[in-house]
């Protein structure tokens, strides 16, 4: 099998509402490729609208790589703990060296890069549209056919956006709302026989009226049962991370010196969902010596009473079990915020001054 053999892909990724399952449905295309006994190279990439020397440079170069971090657990996801030995994957930024403005621009870096790296098929997510959409504008996927490149929109559902009736119909996440509060209506009751019936009415009656707002998207049929596996195993490790912080913060309240560090810093988390972001903010809250203050995005706000404390924070132990439990154990992987340097003083004051006596 020869290198001129091998098939290449290249998925241009923005953050839209279909970008998930089009990762998924070109994860899939390289597999069923792989299987058949042919080299195949996956490019995921992310055009850049500005360049590197902009003053708003530094935040939509971070943007593009936390996408593609996004991108990265997702792959790994859908692989599974055995991928293909035939399969590549590659992930880019683009168009860091240039002003881009309309599809044309964006179409010229993606087919430059098309071009020099040996690209066949370009897999495009419905919802990709860079540069606007303007009617005077040609389309990305028009100004893509200049190049001969062959190219496909993948072939999955946009999310519509229906009305708070609609939305609270939506079988699974009935399901799911209703077999969370039956569950845990179960588990502080009597268990008595009168229990059972008084838990269906109340989960039903939470499920009418939560339903439409509990989840911003679908959850997942096939992966909630796995998580919810998974969460059975972080729930003991949290306990005991609970009893190690109350041991040391008893230690630091019944020292004579009081040995205290106040500070609030920021922790950039590598973890997306609200369920993922709720979990990770209220494990850091019940955790004794930090307090998740705020969250905006990926931008944990947390105040830590000790030195101590904001080293364990930040080596990642939390975010760690926190990625296992949403996007398995190759997530978990990922290196700690320290190691990526996603951690620091929380906007405003720096550190040293929003220090203070508890």
């Amino acid at each position: 099998m020869t290198e001129s053999d091998a098939r290449r892909l290249l998925v241009p990724v923005a953050d839209s509402e279909t970008v998930r399952n089009t990762v998924a449905y070109a994860v899939e295309q390289a597999q069923a490729t792989a299987g058949e006994g042919r080299p195949v190279e996956l490019h995921f990439v992310v055009v850049a609208s500005t360049r590197s020397v902009d003053p708003d440079a530094p935040a939509e170069l971070g943007a593009a790589t936390e996408l593609l971090d996004r991108v990265d657990v997702w792959v790994q996801e859908d692989l599974g703990t055995e991928p293909p030995d035939l399969l590549t994957i590659t992930e880019n930024v683009l168009g860091s060296d240039r002003y881009l403005f309309s599809p044309g621009d964006y179409a010229d870096a993606l087919l430059e890069y098309a071009t020099e790296h040996g690209i066949d098929r370009i897999v495009l997510d419905p919802e990709y549209r860079p540069g606007g959409a303007a009617p005077m504008l040609r389309p990305l996927e028009v100004e893509l056919s200049r190049g001969e490149f062959e190219i496909e929109r993948a072939p999955v559902e946009r999310r519509t956006r229906p009305t708070a009736l609609a939305r609270a119909a939506s079988l699974p996440k009935y399901l799911t709302l209703f077999g969370a509060s039956y569950v845990f209506y179960l588990l502080l009751s009597a268990y008595k026989p009168l229990d059972f019936l008084t838990g269906a009415i109340t989960a039903t009656i939470v499920t009418a009226l939560l339903a439409p707002v509990t989840f911003s998207r679908q959850p997942s049929v096939t992966r909630l049962p796995v998580q919810l596996a998974r969460l059975l195993v972080y729930i003991p490790y949290l306990l005991w991370e609970i009893a190690i912080a109350n041991l040391q913060i008893a230690y630091v309240v019944l020292h004579p010196s009081l040995p205290i560090d106040p500070k609030v810093v920021q922790l950039r988390a590598a973890v997306w969902g609200d369920a993922a972001v709720t979990t990770l903010a209220n494990s850091i809250t019940l955790t004794p010596g930090t307090l998740t203050v705020s969250v905006t995005d990926r931008a944990f706000d947390i105040h830590s009473l000790t030195g101590s404390a904001r080293e364990d924070l930040f080596d990642g132990a939390l975010e760690r079990a926190v990625r296992f439990v949403f996007y398995g154990r190759e997530a978990a992987a990922i290196a700690s915020p320290r190691e990526r340097g996603d951690d620091g003083p929380a906007d405003g004051p720096p550190a040293e001054e929003v220090a203070g006596d508890d």
